[in-house]
Formats: structure tokens, C-alpha cells, sequence
């Protein structure tokens, strides 16, 4: 078969030679019971860069051995792109949440042997789920893989932003040491009140991280939490985002990307939250209206926006969230830490096993399946109703 991979560039100053660390820590699990990936083996040490292109994910000895072709490239938006040109004869393609191959309804047409689109991460909103059910493609991702290297992220941004620090370190590679300016905008998380729009695996692990914190903890989730979690985190259920928000000095988004969640914080909804409010999107950017967020923020509305998840991703030199003020934006890289890329590339292997040899895919990796939604997609992306 031919194994189609987008990945992102490789580091500017070259394919590391060595790393700022010798090991990982290691993992008996995932909270909650799911165990990590189990491929048969890997071709990798964990901890090396395998999301950009010479990394590789680690396959190409695997996939060779047993006689694929792996094409790689992270030529996937210019016109006649290398990902465009290969795609006509893939069997699967792969790709990131943080570099994705759209794969669109008109890229589906194109692509008739396609059998798998892959994600190598969480997150499948960059296929066009109805396409893949109509050409009878399965859609499958690592669920959990960097779940926790994402709630981590957004627990970093939210004292990020609340405590002003990147202006204040921006004041030291300045050469400056103006207190004043740095702490003008700075305040405790303490005894502020904190709510997720989500509370799935990396919601509930930002409310489990928030807790020692001594905030007051909200969350809205089509699935309720069982009573006695939201009893030991001291949780306060609301039933819509809108019912929530209000009540939030900081918000986090931690919900899939789906008609109901998409443009979801507009001008609407950000005028119902507090004056000087933080907004936390690790996401999806199109929950978030990318000019509303723009407006938030030079009114005053917002404090503070940050995450790392933009539309479209590379996001162009002008957009706006570059340039808008008061904002902690990063390149997608909250779920690929080089910790997250040892675990979605064994998992990216071990889907692959199971769909060369016939053997199912684990359920919990499933979005589409059997011309449907299946598995953690009939979860996720199943709207309300």
C-alpha cells in the first residue's frame, strides 16, 4: 500500500543531533484505565523529534519491511502541492492536528483507493467526516495520546496570562526592570472562578490540575460528570456554555470542533462574560470567532486570550491573533511535546498493524467506521439532540 504522511518541517536550524533530555518518564497508563499504545514494536527512541518530516513518526522500517511505500512531506497548501500530487493513488493518509492535511469532500473525489485517514494526535475535524462516510473510509486517531500534554498547556497559559508573564520576561530581554509595568496587569488565580466548556479527558484533567489551586470550579458537557467527581472536585454543573460563562473569570475550551460548537464565542456570548475575563482555546480556533476574539480584546471585555490552535493552520503572516493585544498565542504545540510524540507515533503504529492485518481497530481510536460514526466519534461529534 502507499502511506501518504504530512508532517510538519523540520527544526530551521536542522534534524536534532542531540536533546535537552536522555529519557522519559515512564507511563503505567492512562488515567481512567486505557492502556497507552501497544504496536508490536517501534523503530524510535522515545523522546526523539518525530512529528516533522525526517522524523518520520518513526514507520518508514516498519512500513518498508512489509513492503508499503511511505511518502512524507510537508507540502500540503500550495498550488500542486507535493500532498495533492501523491494523494491520487494513497491508501493512507496521515497527518497531525498541528500540520493538517485537510482532507475535503473534493480531495475525498480524488482519492480513490483512499482506505484510512489517520490522525496522528486527537482531533479529526481536519476530514470531512461526511466524506469519509460516504467513500466508505475509516477515520481513526490516538485517542488520549497528548490529552494530558494539552491540559497542561492550558493550566501554563491560564497563569500565563493571569500573572502577565510574558510581557514581564519581554521587560527582561529588554534589558528593563520597570516593576510597575509588569505587575499593572498582574493578578492571583486564587479564589477566582475557573469553567470548562468540556469536560472529556482533558477537561476533566484541567479541573483536576486547577483544583489545588483553590479556584471554584465550573464545567458545562452534554455528559454530566457522576456525582462523586464533581462532589471531590467541587465542580458546578451548567447545562450550556451561554449558563456558564458569566460566572467565569477564566474560561477554557476543551470541546471537539462540530456544528454545535463551531463560532460558538461570539460577540454574543463574549458580551456575556465578566469585564476582564481570560479565554483559554486549545481546541479548535473556529469555536472561537476569530474577529470577535480581536474585538474582546481591544475593548477590554477580555483580559486575556491565549492557546494555540488557529484557522487555518500554518496560520498567514497577518492574521490578526498575531497582533492583537494582550494575547499568549503559540504555534499548535500543545499536544506535541516530544513526551506526546512517543505515544502518537506508537499509536499511529499500532492502528496500522491492526488495519493491515484485518484485526479491528481499537474502539477507542474509532471516528469513522463502517460507512458511520463509531467509537470515540459517536461520542464526540454526534450532535446533541
Amino acid at each position: 500500500m502507499k502511506i501518504l504522511c504530512v508532517l510538519y518541517d523540520d527544526p530551521v536550524t536542522g534534524y536534532p543531533a542531540t536533546y535537552a533530555r536522555d529519557d522519559l518518564p515512564a507511563l503505567a497508563g492512562y488515567p481512567g484505565g486505557q492502556t497507552l499504545p501497544t504496536p508490536s514494536s517501534v523503530d524510535f527512541t522515545p523522546g526523539q523529534l518525530l512529528g516533522s518530516v525526517s522524523g518520520e513518526l518513526g514507520l518508514r522500517k516498519f512500513l518498508e519491511s512489509q513492503g508499503h511505500e511511505l511518502v512524507v512531506t510537508s507540502d500540503k497548501d500550495s498550488a500542486n502541492s507535493e500532498f495533492d500530487r501523491e494523494l491520487a493513488d494513497a491508501d493512507v493518509v496521515i497527518s497531525q492536528p498541528f500540520w493538517p492535511a485537510y482532507l475535503t469532500a473534493e480531495r475525498f473525489a480524488r482519492a480513490p483507493r483512499l482506505k484510512l485517514a489517520l490522525t496522528a494526535g486527537i482531533g479529526s475535524d481536519h476530514v470531512d467526516l461526511d466524506a469519509a462516510i460516504q467513500h466508505g473510509v475509516t477515520v481513526a486517531e490516538v485517542t488520549y495520546c497528548n490529552s494530558i500534554s494539552v491540559a497542561e498547556h492550558v493550566v501554563m497559559s491560564i497563569l500565563n496570562l493571569v500573572r502577565n508573564f510574558v510581557p514581564s520576561h519581554q521587560t527582561v530581554l529588554n534589558g528593563g526592570w520597570n516593576i510597575a509595568d509588569c505587575v499593572a496587569r498582574s493578578y492571583d488565580v486564587e479564589g477566582m472562578h475557573v469553567g470548562t466548556v468540556a469536560a472529556g479527558r482533558i477537561g476533566l484533567a484541567v479541573l483536576k490540575r486547577l483544583a489545588p489551586f483553590d479556584v471554584h470550579l465550573h464545567y458545562t458537557d452534554r455528559h454530566r460528570l457522576p456525582r462523586e467527581v464533581e462532589q471531590e472536585l467541587g465542580l458546578t454543573f451548567h447545562e450550556s456554555a451561554a449558563d456558564m460563562v458569566p460566572h467565569c473569570d477564566v474560561v477554557t475550551i476543551n470541546a471537539p470542533l462540530h456544528p454545535e460548537t463551531e463560532g460558538l464565542f461570539d460577540d454574543e456570548l463574549l458580551a456575556t462574560m465578566k469585564r476582564g475575563a481570560y479565554l483559554i482555546n486549545t481546541a479548535r480556533a473556529r469555536i472561537a470567532d476569530r474577529d470577535a476574539v480581536v474585538r474582546a480584546l481591544q475593548s477590554g471585555r477580555l483580559a486575556g486570550y491565549a492557546g494555540d490552535v488557529w484557522f487555518p493552520q500554518p496560520a498567514p503572516a497577518d492574521h490578526p491573533w498575531r497582533t492583537m493585544p494582550n494575547h499568549g498565542m503559540t504555534p499548535h504545540i500543545s499536544g506535541s511535546s516530544l513526551s506526546a510524540q512517543a505515544r502518537y507515533a506508537a499509536g499511529t503504529r499500532e492502528i496500522l498493524e491492526s488495519f493491515f492485518a484485518g484485526t479491528p481497530i481499537r474502539d477507542e481510536y474509532l471516528i469513522v467506521d463502517g460507512g458511520k460514526l463509531a467509537g470515540t466519534g459517536a461520542h464526540s461529534y454526534a450532535v446533541r439532540g
